[in-house]
């Protein structure tokens, strides 16, 4: 894959940017597949800066996804995708991931869902900058479950191709509606960097 040539897409208006055909088909599978062998737990909101699970404003799956010797490509892909989205975006200074990746499944019968929230936390090991998500779903398999992003008075709906990374700052509020039909994998990090001064 050569960043240079990959198809990005960012408009000021909006509160996100995109990378598309950052993965390829056969590396997506390969990502779920990995994340089918960790051992899943129920999603966890913070709350004064304790990690709660029990809460209806998050009912999710995650996994999560450490960094080693068989998943440094998917974090160096990351980095890097996250990296050229901030210079053609924001700016942040950013010095790289620095929490375990989170693959993240929504299903139906659990009536998966997570509503509004900023991926600012007081648990972090640095602050966060910048989340991505990877669309891991082929988007005919579920429907509903979509990543919203909120910006003054308006919802801006990111795209949901399988392989696109949408990059957004962690302060935006946002949040992923209601899964009405199917199941939902994606994978999600963060971006770290120094205090924002």
């Amino acid at each position: 894959m050569s960043l240079d040539q990959q198809d990005w897409i960012g408009r000021s208006a909006q509160p996100f940017a995109v990378w598309q055909g950052g993965f390829s088909p056969e590396e997506l599978d390969a990502i779920i597949a990995y994340g089918e062998t960790q051992r899943h737990q129920r999603g966890a909101i913070e709350k004064r800066g304790q990690l709660e699970a029990a809460d209806p404003i998050r009912v999710t799956r995650l996994a999560w996804i450490a960094h080693n010797p068989d998943t440094n490509w998917i974090y160096d892909r990351l980095w890097r995708i996250g990296y050229h989205l901030n210079v053609k975006t924001w700016r942040f200074d950013l010095t790289g991931i620095s929490e375990t990746l989170q693959y993240t499944i929504y299903q139906t019968d659990e009536g998966g869902h997570y509503d509004w929230h900023t991926d600012n936390i007081v648990t972090a090991p640095m602050p966060r900058k910048l989340s991505l998500s990877l669309q891991l779903s082929d988007p005919a398999d579920y429907d509903g479950c979509a990543l919203e992003l909120r910006a003054a008075n308006n919802i801006d709906v990111a795209p949901i191709e399988r392989g696109a990374v949408i990059a957004f700052p962690s302060y935006v509020l946002h949040r992923v509606t209601p899964i009405a039909r199917g199941r939902r994998a994606s994978l999600v990090s963060w971006i770290s960097g120094p205090l924002l001064r």
